[in-house]
């Protein structure tokens, strides 16, 4: 969470030796775990997914909701009749 908060992005991998290679679905349930864990922090850039003996997925900050400048108070509007 630390990295996320300060704005990094974060690689989470798994690595399969021998066997392990033939059941990823539990390395895809320990990083869909991972997301969900971190879910009100971070999302997921990338869904978890295979690259020969590894299984990794990005997590990036959340975007802050509401982040839109405010008008400031003594702005006015001004519009021109042609």
């Amino acid at each position: 969470e630390r990295f996320l908060e300060d704005g990094d992005k974060v690689k989470a991998t798994i690595f399969f030796r021998g066997r392990e290679m033939a059941h990823p679905e539990i390395g895809r349930r320990i990083l869909e775990r991972l997301v969900d864990e971190l879910r009100d922090v971070a999302i997921a850039e990338t869904m978890p997914r295979m690259e020969g003996n590894q299984m990794h997925t990005i997590l990036t900050r959340r975007p802050q909701t509401g982040g839109g400048k405010a008008k400031p108070a003594g702005a006015k509007q001004v519009t021109t009749a042609t």
